[in-house]
Order: C-alpha cells, then sequence, then structure tokens
C-alpha cells in the first residue's frame, strides 16, 4: 500500500500543476499537432528505404532513385524544420508557465507571517524557488515534450512493424515486460534519494548563507577551520546523497534499455530467417530494422522521462509545500476604504503570543492621538516592537482589537493600512543599490531635493554628501558598508519620504553615539512634531521630548501619562538611559 501511495506521489503533483499550465493551452495544442506532423514525418523515413531498396536499386531504376532520394531530403528538411519550431514554442510556454509557479510562490512568501521565516531556514526556501522550480523547468522542457513525440512514435514504429510482418514484431517486443519490471523495481528508492538530495543541497545552501552572513564574527572568533569543517561535512552529505540517487537513477534507466537491446538480437535472428526463406523482402527487412532501432530509442526515452518524471514530482512537493503554508493574515473579501486619520488609533485590550505558552502582550490599551508625538518604553522583551507588528498586521492579535477612528484595522486593506503607517525597524533592511534608491525605494518617482529634503530630517543629509559618490554611492548588501546608525538614519528618511499619516520608530537612536544622538533627536523633534508618531526607545532624550508616554513591562502597560506627570522614585523596573535612570513605580495609572 505504502509503495502504490509513493508511486502515485508524482502524478498528483504534477495534476496540481496543470493550474499553471492551463493558461498557455493554445501554446500547447500548436506543440501537440506540430508533435503530431513531426512524428508522421519520421515515421515515413524508415518506410523510404524500402522503397528505395526494392523498387530502386534491385530493380536498377534510376528514375526512381533520384525520385525517392529528393523524397528522403524533403522529408529530412521538413521533419528538421517542424521540429526547430516545436521545440522553440514549446521551451517558451514550458518557461512561461514555471514562471507563473515561480511568481506565486514568490507572492505567497510575501503574504506569509515573519512567523514562518523565523522557523524557515532562508537557504531552504531560496532553493525551493531556485533550485526545486528550476528541476521542475529542466523536466518540463527536456522531458515532457518528449513524451508526446515519443509515445507517438512508438505507437506508429509498432503499426508500421505489424504491418511490414505481425509475428517480427511480436518478437522484438518480447522482453519489454521485463524492463518494465526493472523500472518499477528502482522508482521507489528513486524518489527517496531525490528528496534526500533535495534537502541535502537546501541544507548545505542555508549554512553558505550563514556563514557569509556571519562571516565578521567567524574571523574574530578564530572559528575558521570549526566553520571549513562544517563546510566539508555539509559537502560530504550532499556528495553522498548526489552518488546514491545519480547510482540509483543509472540503474533504473541503465538495466530495462540494456534488456532491450538484447532483443535485436532476436530481430536478427528471426528476421534473417524470414529473408532466407524468402517470407520477406530484404527492403522490408530493412525497413523493419530502422524501425526497430528506431524502437528502441523511444522505449528508452520513455524510461528515461519516467525517470526525470519522478524526480520533477520531488521537487514539485517541496514547491507545494511552501504554497500550502497557511497564510495568518486574511485580508477582507470587500475591505472598507481608509480614510485619512481624523482623530486616533487605539488599542483595545489586545493580546498576542507568538507561541501557544507563551504571551508577549496582555491586555493591553493604547490610545495614539493624532499629531502627537507618543513614546513606548519598556526591558528589552517587554513586547514593544509586538506594537509595531501589530499596527501594520505583520500579525493578528489573538484578543482584543486595533482600531482607526473607531474602524477595526482587519476591515481595510493591507495596502491602504501599510501605506498609512510606516515602521523603522531598529535593524532596518537596505538593498545592495545606491543611498538614492534606498531612500527612494517606497516612493521611486520622488524627486532628487525631495530625497534632499528627507535626508536632511532624518539628520543623514550632511554624511551623505561627503560619500565618493554622494547619493549615488553604492551601499554593500545588506547595508555592509555603513554602520548601525547610518543604516537606520537612511530607513528613517526612507520612511519620511513616504510622508506616512503614521510613524512607528523603533530605537532610531539605539546605534548613535550621544553627540549624534543629541543632533538626530532635536532634528526627529522638530520634524516629527505635528506627525502622529509612536517611538519605541530606551533613550530618555526622545522620552522626554514625548507628548505622552506608556511604559510596558511583562506584556502590560503599567503606566502611562505626559513625561513630566509620571511619578519618580523607587520602583519595580528601572531602566538606565545611559548616564541618566528613570525610574517608574508600577502602580498602574
Amino acid at each position: 500500500m505504502q509503495q502504490k501511495e509513493r508511486a502515485s506521489i508524482p502524478y498528483r503533483q504534477y495534476r496540481r500543476a496543470m493550474v499553471f499550465v492551463a493558461p498557455f493551452w493554445r501554446g500547447l495544442t500548436f506543440v501537440l499537432l506540430l508533435g503530431l506532423f513531426s512524428t508522421v514525418v519520421s515515421l515515413a523515413q524508415p518506410y523510404i528505404s524500402r522503397l528505395l531498396i526494392d523498387n530502386a536499386l534491385l530493380r536498377h531504376n534510376m528514375s526512381a532513385l533520384l525520385r525517392i532520394a529528393f523524397l528522403m531530403l524533403a522529408v529530412t528538411v521538413v521533419g528538421f524544420v517542424v521540429n526547430a519550431l516545436s521545440n522553440y514554442v514549446y521551451t517558451r510556454v514550458s518557461a512561461e508557465s514555471l514562471f507563473q509557479m515561480r511568481l506565486a510562490v514568490f507572492e505567497h512568501l510575501q503574504r506569509l507571517s515573519p512567523r514562518y521565516f523565523a522557523r524557515q531556514k532562508l537557504g531552504d526556501i531560496v532553493s525551493r524557488i531556485n533550485n526545486d522550480i528550476g528541476e521542475v523547468q529542466r523536466v518540463c522542457s527536456d522531458t515532457l515534450l518528449s513524451v508526446f513525440s515519443n509515445v507517438l512514435f512508438l505507437v506508429g514504429s509498432l503499426f508500421m512493424m505489424a504491418w511490414l510482418n505481425p509475428r517480427l514484431m511480436l518478437a522484438s517486443v518480447c522482453l519489454l515486460p521485463i524492463s518494465i519490471f526493472a523500472l518499477r523495481h528502482y522508482q521507489n528508492r528513486l524518489m527517496i534519494h531525490t528528496a534526500e538530495l533535495r534537502q541535502r543541497s537546501s541544507d548545505l545552501g542555508s549554512f553558505l548563507i550563514e556563514a557569509i552572513m556571519g562571516l565578521r564574527l567567524i574571523v574574530t572568533s578564530t572559528a575558521e577551520q570549526r566553520e571549513t569543517q562544517k563546510f566539508r561535512n555539509h559537502n560530504s552529505r550532499f556528495v553522498a546523497s548526489l552518488l546514491s540517487m545519480q547510482m540509483t537513477s543509472f540503474y533504473a534507466s541503465a538495466l530495462p534499455g540494456t534488456v532491450l537491446t538484447l532483443s535485436t538480437a532476436i530481430v536478427f535472428l528471426y528476421g534473417g530467417s524470414l529473408v532466407i526463406h524468402g517470407a520477406l523482402t530484404v527492403g522490408a527487412f530493412v525497413a523493419f530494422l530502422a524501425y526497430h532501432v528506431k524502437l528502441l530509442g523511444p522505449v528508452q526515452n520513455l524510461l528515461g522521462i519516467y525517470t526525470s518524471l519522478l524526480t520533477g514530482g520531488v521537487s514539485l512537493a517541496r514547491v507545494f509545500e511552501v504554497l500550502d503554508v497557511p497564510v495568518e493574515v486574511i485580508e477582507a473579501n470587500d475591505p472598507t476604504s481608509l480614510v485619512p486619520l481624523q482623530s486616533e488609533i487605539r488599542l483595545e485590550n489586545v493580546s498576542f503570543r507568538y507561541l501557544p505558552n507563551v504571551p508577549v502582550l496582555e491586555d493591553v490599551s493604547m490610545r495614539l492621538r493624532k499629531g502627537r508625538l507618543h513614546v513606548l518604553v519598556g526591558p528589552s522583551g517587554a513586547g514593544k516592537s509586538t506594537v509595531g507588528d501589530l499596527l501594520v498586521r505583520f500579525f493578528d492579535v489573538h484578543a482584543g482589537k486595533i482600531t482607526v477612528d473607531g474602524e477595526n484595522i482587519r476591515d481595510f486593506s493591507l495596502s491602504d493600512l501599510r501605506s498609512m503607517i510606516a515602521v523603522v525597524e531598529q535593524t532596518p533592511y537596505l538593498f545592495h543599490a545606491s543611498v538614492r534608491e534606498n531612500i527612494a525605494y517606497a516612493h521611486p518617482e520622488a524627486t532628487i531635493s525631495q530625497i534632499h529634503e528627507a535626508a536632511r530630517q532624518a539628520g543623514i543629509h550632511e554624511f551623505l554628501q561627503r560619500l565618493p559618490e554622494r547619493y549615488e554611492t553604492m551601499i554593500g548588501e545588506r547595508g555592509s558598508t555603513l554602520s548601525v546608525g547610518e543604516r537606520q538614519r537612511i530607513a528613517l528618511a526612507r520612511a519620511l519620504l513616504r510622508d506616512p499619516q503614521v510613524l512607528v520608530l523603533d530605537e532610531p537612536t539605539s546605534a548613535l553615539d550621544p553627540e549624534a544622538e543629541a543632533i538626530v533627536t532635536d532634528e526627529l523633534t522638530n520634524n516629527l512634531r505635528g506627525r502622529t508618531t509612536l517611538v519605541i526607545t530606551h533613550r530618555a532624550s526622545l522620552v522626554h521630548a514625548a507628548d505622552y508616554v506608556f511604559v510596558l513591562s511583562g506584556g502590560r502597560i503599567i503606566q502611562e501619562g505626559a513625561p513630566h506627570a509620571l511619578p519618580q522614585g523607587d520602583g519595580a523596573w528601572v531602566q538606565s538611559f545611559g548616564r541618566e535612570t528613570v525610574q517608574v513605580e508600577t502602580a498602574t495609572v
């Protein structure tokens, strides 16, 4: 039962993949018609050899020889043109349909919550999008087209062989069941080895990505030899899986093909005796041999195609595993139009947890009033950054609700909500592109003067003017050529250029020295005044500049109010702000 289930896996995957092929049915129909015509042309060639021998050579007929030679030339040229056109159209159609699959995976990943990426290795995700879909595309371009043409040619050849001599045809295919049995024997092993190889490949890719990203740590920890040995171990496991898969693949195709080749000896013996006894003409025997030799090709090709379909089915299964990951944040079927913020954004008795028994926020209520600068402070792990993630619906709350002017944010489209609220993360992402392109990423049509103004507001303009190519200076991958503080300010400029209605800043000055912090704090205070802003910070300077402060501890709001109104003195929660210390009592306001 288990073997039957395994053997059916590829077919289920290919049936499911038809949704990506269906839109291109016109092109595929055209390819099938070309394949049918090409097969007819190919089947004509061996029969022409019979005419050549029986009607021209044995009868010494020169005019017949010229006609048959011209016919062979015409058939060859037509076959070449049809095959070239068929391969071009099919390769294009298969590439377009497989791009739709890769695009579907990419778009699905964009809808998944950060929770999925925290669990999954980056190398494994890249391997599924790149290697596995690439393998499916290889199977489609190299083998699926051959299925139709080889099946047609096989059926046509058997018909022509039976027409020439039915008994000789039966003798030529008598070993075919043995070949099929040998193929079935190896197919399940091949699927297991292929799945293992894909996993080893993704493990190797994940190791390389992590090692390259952590190269500075590896060098400073003098761990080069240890990481090199890990690399060797990953590669050894990959090579072992590769060898197992390749040898199994070889046996699955070579053994059946070898058995079929033995049938050629049977054709020689039996067919030759028919010619000797006058039961078959020389021309008919030569034509039969031509069909028989060509028959082995399609049979061996189909056996190899079956092997490729098995490995392609494994790759498809890995791709569909990504597409089957449920989307946690679901957009409303008929979303409400999000109008400009009129009054406030509210968190009402919000609770959230990443794991079932690990609460992050418990019964949190906050009011973010329009035009005010709010600051959220609290110890590490208190859930401060989670508030920003909930506001833009990277996650949905487990209890309570978040509203914009009284309307639940679940009723709005995600694009509208995320256009209204911009979040600048503590460790922002920068692309391997110019400074200008990074700042203008969310507003690509912005003018250079607008980009400069956003950089000034973020306190980074003067620094950028000192770079070798100023705003056209290329940034290393993930911003590696910049300090953390410089990356934060470029990300802030990117957010300010969008001119969002609500701005959420997660530790915007955490990586700055005191002098730079003072400059940026003054600029932020001036530029954010009048803008609805939530600043998540440990810095006293931004706390003192706030209109309203929330203190979060243990997943709950334990204090809130204007900075000067928060009680000072001994308390259960003490947070150091550089040289200053702010103490907040645990009594709830």
